[in-house]
C-alpha cells in the first residue's frame, strides 16, 4: 500500500522568498558599487581640478615660473638677480651599486666645499628614494661626477634663479619662495613685472650701486667686528631724487641659499627695526626752531650750566660738557641735551609734533618693500615729551626714516620718498616743502661744524667737505632702557657746499675698545664707518675731492666761544 505525503503548504512561498532577498542583496551591491564609483569620481575629479587651477606647486612648474622671471640689475647694469640653467646632482640611495663609502669619498675630493667624506656618506646612505647632492653645478663638474661610473648618481638641467653678487644687497633684492614667486624684497614687488611676457627680456634697474653697496658692507661689517656689535645698518641716499643707493642690513644672508638663515638674519634694520636714535634729532630741532622764529640769531644762548628739572625728570648732559650759556651751533657742536630741551621747550609739542609728521615719523617709511616698521610716536605730549624727543629720546624711527629727514635738511627743504628702483633724470618725486631754502643752508654750515669741530670729527673724509651728527641712545628694552647697551648712529652729509649724498651708519649694542679707550658712543665708532666709506664711494659716485672748496661758516665762526681745537669729551 502506497502512502502519499503532501508537501508542506510554505515551501512554495519560500523559494520566492529567496529570489527576492537574492534580488535585493544584488540591488543593494549595485548600488554600493555604484556609490563607490562616484566616490572615486570625485576624488578623480579633484585631482584634475588641482591639477588644472592649483598654483605651480610642483617642480615643473616652478621651472616655468622661474624660466619667465626677469632679471634686476643695478643702476649701472651689473646683474643682481638673473634666470639660469644649471646642472643638478643628485643621488638614488636605494639603488646604489657600488661601495658607499668610496663613492662618499670620490664626491668630497669633487665637491670639498660642499662637505666632507662622512657627509656625503650620510647623504648616500638615507633611507630615501632621492637626495640632492649639488645644485647649480657646472658642466665641468657633472662630467667628474659622471666618470665614477655609479648609476644611482643622476643630474638633470633645471632653471634656477642665481643672485651672482651673493649676499650683497641682499635686504634690498628679497629672495623667492618655492613656488618661484617674489617672497621679500623687490623681488617680491616686482614680482607682477618680472613675470610679465611683454617685458620679456627687459631687466628691471635698481637704484643700488653694487660699487658703493660692497664698500658699505664692507666698512659696516669691519666695524661691527670690530665693536662686536650685534648688529648694524647703513644707507646711502641721493638727496634730490630719495634713490637708496646703498642698504646695508648686519647680519645678513645670501639669497642663493636663504634656508639657512634665521629670523635675525631675514630681518631688515634699515627699514623694518625702529630705533631710539638719539642725538641725530638735535639738527631736526634746531631747524624747527629757525623755521617757526623761536630762534631768529646765531648769537642767541641757553643756559646749560647746570642739569635742567622738570617736574620730576631731569635732563643732564655727559661729565666735561661746557658748562655754559650756548647758542644753537654750540649745542649741537657739543650735543648739549640741557639747551636743546630748552630750545623745544619754547618750541612747544605742536609744532614739535607738526615737523616730525612732515619728515613721515608717524607712518612706516616710504620705500616700495613691504618689510616696513612703525616708527613709535608718543601718544601723549607732556613737556618733558616735548623736551626729550628733541634729542631722539622717547621717539623710535627706522634709520631709512632718519636719512630721508637728513635728506630734508640739506638738500633746500624738500622732503622725498625714498625708492629703490633707478630714478631716470628729470623724472624724480616732487616731494614736499618742509624747511626753506634760508633754515636748510644753515642747517649745511652747523652740520659742517660738527664735523669740523664737534663730535664728528672721525666722521669727516678729506676734500668731501662731510657734515653730520652723531647719536647714542641707550637701547629700548620692554619697560625702560638697558644701560649697558646703546645704539650709536652718525648720519651725515656730502659735499655740504652742494650736497648730493646722505650716509647713514648705525650700530646696535657695539662695545668699546683699547683703541677707543673703552668709549663705545657713535663718535668713536660709527663716525668712522661713514668717514671711510664716503673716501671710498665719492669719485665713484661723481663727487671730485676737493680740498680748496668748503661751506661758508665765516658769520657763525665768530660767535663760538669755545676752543674750536678742544676735542670732544666723550664724543656723543
Amino acid at each position: 500500500m502506497s502512502v502519499l505525503v503532501a508537501r508542506p503548504a510554505g515551501t512554495q512561498r519560500t523559494a520566492g522568498q529567496r529570489h527576492a532577498l537574492v534580488a535585493t542583496t544584488h540591488m543593494r551591491l549595485m548600488m554600493l558599487m555604484m556609490l563607490f564609483g562616484a566616490a572615486v569620481l570625485v576624488v578623480i575629479g579633484r585631482l584634475m581640478l588641482l591639477a588644472l587651477f592649483a598654483g605651480p606647486a610642483d617642480a615643473a612648474a616652478r621651472t616655468a615660473t622661474l624660466a619667465a622671471r626677469g632679471d634686476i640689475v643695478d643702476r649701472n647694469g651689473a646683474p643682481l638677480a638673473r634666470t639660469i640653467d644649471s646642472w643638478t646632482i643628485a643621488v638614488h640611495p636605494k639603488k646604489l651599486i657600488g661601495d658607499p663609502m668610496e663613492i662618499a669619498a670620490r664626491l668630497a675630493a669633487l665637491m670639498p666645499d660642499r662637505g666632507d667624506q662622512a657627509w656625503f656618506y650620510n647623504q648616500l646612505t638615507r633611507k630615501a628614494n632621492f637626495v640632492y647632492l649639488q645644485r647649480r653645478a657646472s658642466p665641468a663638474l657633472v662630467e667628474q661626477v659622471n666618470a665614477i661610473g655609479e648609476p644611482g648618481l643622476v643630474f638633470d638641467r633645471e632653471t634656477q634663479r642665481l643672485y651672482p653678487q651673493s649676499s650683497l644687497a641682499a635686504h634690498a633684492l628679497g629672495f623667492l619662495s618655492t613656488d618661484g614667486h617674489g617672497m621679500s624684497g623687490m623681488e617680491r614687488v616686482l614680482d607682477e613685472r618680472l613675470l610679465d611676457p611683454a617685458q620679456a627680456g627687459k631687466p628691471v634697474a635698481l637704484s643700488i650701486d653694487t660699487r658703493a653697496q660692497a664698500a658699505l658692507e664692507s666698512e659696516l661689517g669691519r666695524a661691527m667686528n670690530t665693536f662686536s656689535a650685534r648688529g648694524g645698518g647703513g644707507i646711502i641716499l641721493d638727496v634730490h631724487t630719495g634713490e637708496v643707493i646703498a642698504m646695508v642690513s648686519l647680519p645678513t644672508f645670501n639669497p642663493n641659499r636663504v634656508g639657512m638663515a634665521g629670523t635675525e638674519e631675514l630681518r631688515n634694520i634699515t627699514t623694518q627695526s625702529v630705533f631710539e636714535l638719539g642725538s641725530t634729532f638735535k639738527p631736526i630741532t634746531m631747524a624747527v626752531a629757525m623755521e617757526n622764529g623761536v630762534v631768529t640769531s646765531m648769537q642767541r644762548r641757553f643756559d646749560a650750566t647746570h642739569p635742567l628739572k622738570v617736574g620730576g625728570y631731569t635732563i643732564h648732559d655727559e661729565a666735561g660738557d661746557p658748562k655754559r650759556w650756548l647758542n644753537m651751533a654750540e649745542t649741537l657742536i657739543y650735543s648739549s641735551n640741557i639747551a636743546t630741551a630748552r630750545i623745544a621747550d619754547e618750541i612747544g609739542p605742536q609744532r614739535m609734533q607738526a615737523m616730525f609728521k612732515k619728515l613721515g615719523f608717524d607712518t612706516k617709511p616710504d620705500i616700495e618693500l613691504r618689510e616696513k616698521g612703525r616708527p613709535l610716536l608718543p601718544t601723549y605730549w607732556a613737556r618733558t615729551t616735548t623736551m626729550t624727543t628733541a634729542y631722539g629720546h622717547g621717539i623710535a624711527v627706522t634709520p631709512l626714516h632718519l636719512a630721508s629727514a637728513y635728506a630734508a635738511l640739506v638738500n633746500g627743504g624738500i622732503w622725498r620718498p625714498a625708492t629703490l628702483l633707478k630714478v631716470q633724470p628729470g623724472h624724480g618725486a616732487t616731494g614736499r616743502r618742509v624747511l626753506s631754502e634760508a633754515t636748510s643752508a644753515r642747517m649745511r654750515q652747523m652740520l659742517r661744524l660738527i664735523v669740523m669741530r664737534g663730535t664728528g670729527r672721525k666722521g669727516d673724509a678729506p676734500g668731501y667737505r662731510v657734515g653730520g651728527k652723531t647719536g647714542t641712545a641707550e637701547a629700548a628694552v620692554a619697560g625702560g632702557y638697558d644701560r649697558s647697551r646703546n645704539v650709536a648712529t652718525f648720519a651725515a652729509a656730502f659735499p655740504m657746499d652742494a650736497p648730493r649724498y646722505v650716509v647713514l651708519a648705525m650700530l646696535d649694542s657695539p662695545k668699546g675698545t683699547k683703541e677707543t679707550f673703552g668709549w663705545k658712543t657713535a663718535a668713536w665708532n660709527a663716525a668712522p664707518v661713514v668717514g671711510r666709506t664716503i673716501t671710498r664711494v665719492g669719485a665713484m659716485l661723481g663727487v671730485v675731492p676737493d680740498a680748496n672748496k668748503d661751506v661758508d661758516v665765516s658769520d657763525i665762526l665768530p660767535t663760538l666761544w669755545q676752543d674750536p681745537k678742544a676735542p670732544p669729551v666723550d664724543g656723543r
